[in-house]
């Protein structure tokens, strides 16, 4: 099966048992509380940075909160979402940022959210599709994870297996391909015990293809 079937077979596959797959795993409700969220999900999971912000978000209820917390107390609020002192540093950083340079709204573009203190591309793109509305594709563990599996990339670096999908997919589906995505990885695809004989995406999985292979084999 060539890239270009196996890509509109599996985004078909996705809709199919996905349908109404576009929302945000991070509970928040202003955006610059997605943006402190996406910033403590790096190498946490979605479930546990929940917990934290319901807490916090009534702790410091203004961006204003945020710029002038205390270093240590953030620490101490976040340290269970892991790397607690980077990230503590880039939420003040970033929230004093926003409000000097930006007035305290959130911007739009890549560049001037990836210039906030501890926002990368995957972070830029979380706040462009769940605050904006934007195409962007978000690469997180899931996307990466599963991409790679289904063929989709051989990159492993996550800027390029963004790219690398802007490429191959339709510009509609940028947004819910990563949503769709985490929900699979969640249910079916997960990392340590993929559930594979009742994977709607098998049949265009070639790390699937190439286990049943080895398994003729033996």
């Amino acid at each position: 099966m060539d890239k270009k079937t196996r890509v509109k077979k599996v985004l078909a596959a996705l809709d199919e048992y996905y349908p109404t797959e576009d929302k945000c795993y991070l509970h928040y409700e202003k955006p610059y509380e997605l943006l402190i969220a996406t910033i403590l999900s790096a190498q946490c999971t979605d479930d546990r940075v929940n917990m934290v912000t319901k807490e916090l978000f009534v702790k410091y209820p203004t961006l204003e909160s945020f710029a002038q917390a205390e270093l240590s107390q953030i620490e101490e609020d976040i340290r269970s979402t892991g790397f607690f002192r980077n990230k503590a540093k880039n939420i003040i950083l970033s929230s004093q940022m926003l409000l000097e340079k930006y007035g305290g709204e959130m911007p739009r573009e890549v560049e001037e959210l990836t210039s906030l203190a501890g926002v990368g591309r995957k972070t830029a793109n979380v706040v462009r599709s769940h605050i904006f509305s934007l195409p962007s594709i978000v690469v997180d563990t899931h996307v990466k994870r599963i991409s790679n599996k289904l063929g989709l990339t051989e990159q492993t670096d996550p800027v390029k297996i963004e790219f690398e999908l802007m490429k191959i997919f339709p510009k509609e589906h940028w947004i819910r391909y990563n949503t769709q995505v985490i929900a699979h990885g969640r249910k079916i695809c997960k990392a340590q015990s993929p559930k594979c004989e009742i994977c709607c995406l098998s049949d265009y999985c070639k790390n699937y293809e190439k286990n049943k292979r080895l398994k003729k084999n033996d």
